[in-house]
């Protein structure tokens, strides 16, 4: 019974956080709207079992994407009266749009119900070994069948945070920049200095 009205809660409390992300009229008010849903989708994950995914939704999703929009957000000189003609002026496109997205998928449901799509069945090849929690489960699968994928995907992520550095990265000529061998060649008795100010007078720098 507790688990039933666990899910209600959880669920009802999403759908209205994703609501009141979208109708917000603040961006700020918008982002908090969403981490409160990645909680609540958490929550879920940890009624299914899936603890592995709700620490994922809290650690990844809200520690870093959620914050850092809500950095963005608050730290950037955003025109949201621009941004608000521009939502007018490209509304019919946006609604265009949704009416597709809408069309594909009364299809897809229609032709499923037809029984025109076979959906593929799990035949256990991949289920997790006894007395294995999820967590371990996922980290044994991973290491082990999908270790080079797994990988690859590593690589590919420290490829575009270098390629980003290295793109934003500028150097300006009017700016003193910072010379990390000449700081690492420095003597305590360069780094500091003492000195006795005379009452009164304070220190000169």
């Amino acid at each position: 019974m507790i688990h039933t009205l666990a899910f209600y809660l959880f669920a009802t409390l999403v759908i209205a956080s994703g609501t009141f992300t979208i109708l917000s009229r603040n961006p700020v008010h918008s982002v908090l709207w969403l981490i409160m849903a990645f909680f609540n989708a958490a929550g879920l994950m940890v009624l299914l079992g899936a603890e592995f995914i709700a620490m994922l939704l809290v650690i990844v999703y809200v520690g870093a994407v959620a914050v850092l929009f809500l950095f963005v957000v608050m730290m950037l000189d955003i025109d949201f009266a621009e941004l608000r003609a521009g939502f007018i002026k490209n509304f019919p496109l946006g609604m265009l749009l949704a009416v597709v997205l809408l069309v594909e998928l009364v299809v897809g449901v229609g032709v499923y119900r037809a029984g025109a799509l076979q959906l593929g069945v799990a035949d256990g090849a991949a289920a997790s070994p006894m007395g294995l929690s999820n967590t371990e489960a996922i980290g044994a699968l991973l290491y082990s069948r999908y270790l080079f994928l797994f990988e690859a995907a590593g690589i590919i992520l420290l490829v575009a945070m270098i390629g980003a550095i290295v793109l934003t990265h500028r150097t300006r000529k009017d700016v003193r920049g910072q010379n990390i061998s000449h700081q690492n060649q420095r003597r305590p008795e360069e780094a500091t200095r003492n000195v006795k100010p005379e009452v009164g007078k304070g220190v000169q720098l």
